[in-house]
């Protein structure tokens, strides 16, 4: 039986400064921009879902963590459950002049307290099972976020959330197409396993069988979408498509390839999106802030979206420093036959770096760290992915 398409969300985006530059810079001023966050606030703003790893009081003059989650909500599928696909933790000095990006990888073996508003007993698990322990029985979103956020406040020692953002796959599709895509370059050669298309009839369709969830061999005629080595403007619909891949990546490195990609779309967004050709382009404008509020849902710990603008506006892409724990290896661990993930003694120390706001020394103590943010090509470049020319990103 083939395997039905994902409706997954990739990841938590930092959309947070994506929308604070756009906001501000489209508003020709504090007093447009004003105008425009009293428009789109109730949208984008919630909320609760920090729970007890939430920061007291309203003051996000120090220093900032903000935890940015992507989730797998599989709507027809109950028995999944809804859990969290991607974890980040974007940590902002004091001195707010730069953002770091940590992915926890989704597999980390962690210690999940109980939550007894949905029932979840707790226990050792994946992290991300946390999300799914406080959606449960009514919980929802805010709930899941909740656990999710004390799970991970605990993996790091005690770290508190000053907010905290949740994407929506579907919302944000709009808001990539608003942008009209981005430039990047593929830092290794990336097969699809969700997008191709029929040789003979030139059909779209997902490329590969698939067995135990897991993709085996191509269907017959099937071509999949390849992306190569090299730097090139990718339209909405490849973007989207390349940073979902982890199970055929040239280099075999699966969830940290996967992380790796995210966070360099993330940098490339916030790239296209601070352009002349954007920010002063008043339909594309228009049609990115109406985008918004269906990409990301903000949970703002009761500081006021205007505060966090204007904390944040002085952020600029070359000021976003994306960070990789384990040194991108796996580090596995199998107990009664399931798979975890564990942390190495250098990226437990990057989450404490985090807590006590060190984490430009640390980084500095430690370059291997930093991720490849793919500005430009590994070899080969110019090189382009292969498509079907048949196909137009209208369709997608």
């Amino acid at each position: 039986m083939a395997k039905k398409k994902r409706k997954d969300p990739l990841w938590a985006k930092l959309l947070l400064w994506l929308g604070a530059l756009l906001l501000v810079a489209s508003g020709g001023g504090i007093i447009g921009g004003k105008l425009l966050l009293d428009h789109y606030s109730d949208e984008i703003t919630h909320p609760g879902g920090l729970g007890a790893a939430a920061t007291e009081g309203k003051n996000i003059d120090g220093p900032i963590n903000l935890l940015l989650v992507g989730v797998d909500e599989r709507v027809n599928n109950t028995e999944m459950g809804v859990r969290a696909d991607s974890i980040i933790i974007a940590h902002v000095p004091a001195s707010h002049d730069g953002v770091y990006l940590t992915s926890i990888p989704r597999d980390t073996k962690v210690r999940i307290p109980a939550h007894p508003a949905t029932k979840y007993p707790g226990g050792t698990d994946k992290i991300n099972a946390a999300f799914q322990g406080g959606f449960q029985n009514g919980g929802g979103r805010e709930g899941g976020l909740e656990l999710l956020a004390e799970t991970v406040g605990n993996l790091a020692g005690g770290l508190k959330f000053n907010g905290a953002a949740i994407v929506n796959f579907d919302g944000f599709k709009g808001l990539v197409k608003a942008l009209g895509g981005v430039h990047m370059c593929v830092d290794e050669r990336v097969i699809s396993i969700h997008t191709g298309w029929n040789t003979k009839t030139g059909k779209e369709g997902v490329p590969f069988n698939f067995v135990n969830d897991l993709p085996t061999t191509l269907k017959p005629n099937m071509r999949a979408q390849t992306y190569e080595v090299g730097c090139y403007d990718m339209e909405p619909w490849e973007a989207l498509d390349y940073v979902r891949q982890r199970d055929k990546l040239a280099n075999n490195d699966g969830d940290y390839g996967r992380q790796r990609h995210q966070q360099q779309f993330i940098k490339a967004m916030m790239k296209k999106a601070t352009t002349a050709g954007v920010i002063l382009n008043p339909i594309k404008m228009t049609e990115i802030l109406n985008s918004l509020g269906d990409a990301v849902s903000f949970y703002n710990n009761k500081v006021d979206l205007t505060d966090w603008i204007f904390t944040l506006k002085g952020i600029k892409p070359d000021q976003m420093i994306t960070l990789k724990v384990n040194n991108g290896d796996y580090h596995s661990e199998t107990i009664n036959g399931k798979s975890y993930e564990t942390l190495d003694e250098t990226a437990k120390e990057l989450l404490t770096a985090i807590v006590r706001d060190q984490v430009g020394p640390f980084v500095a103590a430690h370059p291997e760290m930093v991720n490849n943010d793919a500005d430009t090509a590994a070899t080969a470049p110019g090189a382009t992915p292969t498509k079907s020319p048949s196909v137009k990103a209208s369709n997608r």
